[in-house]
């Protein structure tokens, strides 16, 4: 048993008990899923999604791809393969990690997943229109989205001018704000906040957030107006 004395852990406020990060967006009658965390199949009971159209992955690092093969819950109640859209660099990792869901003699009841390979186009998954965003992670590359006026980045410390161009004029922005201190590979909050201001975007919610940024509450009352923290169960309209 592993026992945390930081404030964060020990806190009682909901909003500062945080599963790794993700999103479902839902779209008329389609879900579409933003990586797989390890928290993967908590997180769709938790939101009682009853079915899943796609998933989008950002990149390929464990705790964005760890909980795939939990897709095979909706591979039985669909009777079909789940729809996953990655970049070839990021398809070589899944193809390693869940290689018995691509083999030859597959086992009964594995993940039945689809691989469809994206870049740097607009693409459609499930009937909606998806915009990639590239941003670095440090020396990865990883994919931001953008659906209608949402955007989503998560593990990200630079975004290039033009992909900034992608941002702007959306609603919402959800961007990673890992800690306090400058991180090597993600934004840290002061550059989260500058971001957020530069790009002008009306709603911005941090999220990719480490228990050394803080108690939800605190961190809240120093944010300018139109940024905001992210938690847990945050539920979102965007045009």
């Amino acid at each position: 048993m592993i026992a945390c004395g930081c404030r964060v852990c020990s806190s009682p406020d909901k909003k500062d008990k945080r599963f790794r990060s993700s999103v479902l967006i839902a779209a008329g009658d389609a879900n579409i899923v933003i990586d797989t965390t390890p928290d993967f199949r908590c997180q769709m009971l938790r939101a009682k999604v009853s079915h899943l159209e796609a998933i989008l992955i950002t990149h390929a690092h464990k705790d964005h791809i760890a909980g795939m093969d939990d897709v095979r819950a909706f591979n039985y109640f669909q009777q079909r393969p789940i729809d996953i859209y990655a970049t070839p660099s990021s398809q070589e990792v899944i193809r390693r990690e869940f290689h018995y869901a691509f083999a030859e003699l597959k086992y009964p009841g594995s993940p039945e997943i689809d691989l469809h390979t994206i870049s740097h186009s607009p693409f459609q998954a499930a009937g909606i229109r998806v915009i990639p965003i590239n941003v670095m992670h440090y020396k990865m590359p990883v994919l931001g989205f953008r659906v209608g006026g949402f955007c989503y980045i998560t593990d990200a410390n630079f975004i290039p001018d033009e992909e900034k161009e992608k941002i702007k004029g959306s609603e919402v922005l959800v961007l990673n704000a890992l800690r306090r201190e400058k991180h090597i590979s993600h934004f840290n909050l002061g550059e989260a906040v500058a971001l957020a201001r530069e790009l002008k975007v009306p709603h911005t919610y941090f999220t990719h957030i480490s228990h050394q940024l803080g108690l939800h509450e605190e961190v809240t009352r120093e944010l300018p107006e139109g940024v905001h923290l992210a938690y847990d169960g945050l539920v979102l309209e965007v045009s």
